[in-house]
Parts: C-alpha cells; structure tokens; sequence
C-alpha cells in the first residue's frame, strides 16, 4: 500500500486515559480506527465512549483484538506492571504491534521489546512532545526508536496524531524524547531567569518579551512559556513533577553510557526544589515561580 492510499481501519487499544490518552485516542476514534480503551480509573477511560470506543475492564481484555496496543502511561514501572504485570502481554496477538508512546527510560523500552518480541509481538518507542494543545489538534511531534518496518507499519496511527520521525533502534525514541525534555526543562530556566532578571530591575517584563521575540534568543519557550510567566499563569499541562522525572531519566541514561551532564544536572536540582517547595503539580513552567522567590520576588 502506497503512503498516500487510504488505510483501512484498525483496531486499537489505549492502555492509559489521561491529558495526552484522552484527546490522543479521541483522534484515533474520529479517524475512524476500532479503539478499546484502558485506564486504572475506568471513569476516564468511558470519557470516550461518545466516541465510539469501547472500554475494557483489564489490559488484557483491551488488547485481546487489537491489531496496534498504545501505552501511554505515566512512567516506565507502569508500562512494564500493565504490560507484563498486570496481564496485558498474555493477552496480546501474536504479530501485533506495542506502539509505547509514554516517556521512560530508553534501557526500559529496549527491555520492554526483547520480552515482547519472545512472545511474537512487535514493538516501538514513540514518545511525544507538543502537550495537551498538540494532542488536540494532532500536532505532536512524534520520535520512534524501532524496526522501519514496525514504523512503516504505524503510520496511520501517527497520521491521526501529528508528524512522527523514526530516529534508530529500539530506545532511540526515548533517547530523543529525553533531548527535547532537556532542552525544554532548561530554556524554560533560561526564559524564566532572563525575565525575572529584567523585572527585578525596572523593565516591563511582557515588553521584553515582546522586544526579543523575533531575534536569535527567540523560542516556542519564550511565546508560549514567556507568555504564561507574564501572565502568572501556571495552571498545569505539563506538570513540574513531569519535568523533574525526565531530567532524572535524562542523568540516569548519562550517567549508564558514560556521558556528563553537568547543565541538565543543575536543572534537575532546580526542579526537584521547585517541587519540595510545593510546586509540584504546578505547569513546568512554575519553575519562574521557585526562581522568583530566591530573589525575594512575588
């Protein structure tokens, strides 16, 4: 089948219904694929049932016809207790696909597909980066460690879900997830520090803002993180406690393969005070909020 010839629908089960699970496996229901769906709390899981999913009382029962499994989980110890734990790989078809689009470790993923692939079963690391506004409006970007063909074989799960890049084997998905979480978690510091700087001084932070968007300082960070720093708005979509789980995923990967990370390592301290100052389940973007306070700012 050709890239641009319409495929067929397929059966999908979601194992996980959270912020990115819900509106995720909405578009897999409004692209017109068969969708089961799992969650612990079976209340969120029935959020889809107007669309057209069916909700599964177990991993396994979820995933007991599905052509394609996503997880979308919230750490590696959970995909690994739903998939290997709690029932779901004895469940699983032999032939059928793992697409695990939660953030974890990438030794995790690459153990997670060496047992699936004992049982017959495929297997990708596909994290995401875009948040809660690119999973409605399927505009995630989408890194996928794997086998080209188990990636050929997803793309019309991607199609529904944004614009996907296979970047290596198995673990090189989460390996580039941790990138962007680096990079992320420290120009949200950057931005953070720069404004508060400029404020604490007699600028108007938002006119700054404005001043060097458009330059070589300029970032998605700085419009959309900027912009909640100027406004106070640190309602969460990306929590803290996310962020500091995977700048500690990020070291934890450095520090197995040799590699110093001394930038990151700052970062993951500032976010672990962010959190013990009770911040936490704040957007990552409060990190402004720990920084300001060091300097006796509102």
């Amino acid at each position: 089948m050709s890239e641009s010839t319409p495929s067929a629908p397929l059966s999908i089960a979601v194992l996980g219904i959270g912020m990115m699970g819900l509106p995720m496996a909405r578009r897999l229901c409004e692209a017109g694929h068969r969708v089961s769906a799992w969650n612990r709390s079976r209340a969120k899981a029935e959020r889809l049932l107007p669309f057209g999913a069916t909700v599964a009382d177990t991993p396994a029962q979820a995933v007991a016809a599905a052509d394609i499994v996503i997880c979308l989980l919230e750490n590696g110890d959970a995909v690994e207790s739903v998939l290997f734990a709690q029932g779901a790989s004895s469940g699983l078809r032999p032939g059928s696909l793992v697409i695990d689009m939660s953030s974890i470790q990438p030794r995790q993923a690459r153990d997670h597909a060496a047992r699936l692939a004992a049982l017959g079963v495929h297997h990708l690391d596909a994290p995401v980066s875009g948040g809660t506004v690119g999973a409605e409006a399927g505009t995630l970007a989408i890194m996928a460690g794997g086998k080209a063909g188990d990636f050929g074989r997803a793309q019309p799960v991607f199609a529904a879900l944004g614009r996907a890049t296979h970047v290596g084997p198995h673990g090189s998905g989460q390996l580039a997830k941790l990138a962007n979480q680096m990079i992320v978690g420290i120009t949200i510091g950057a931005v953070a520090e720069a404004l508060l700087l400029c404020e604490k001084g007699g600028a108007d932070m938002g006119k700054v803002r404005q001043a060097i968007t458009g330059g070589f300082a300029d970032s998605r960070i700085l419009q959309v993180h900027g912009q909640r720093m100027v406004e106070r708005d640190f309602a969460k979509r990306a929590a803290i406690t996310v962020q500091l789980k995977d700048m500690r995923n990020a070291l934890a990967t450095a520090s197995e393969i040799g590699f110093d990370a001394p930038v990151t390592t700052l970062f993951e301290a500032l976010f672990a005070q962010a959190a013990e100052h009770g911040l936490a389940d704040l957007d990552h973007s409060a990190l402004f909020m720990e920084l300001a306070s060091r300097n006796g700012m509102r």
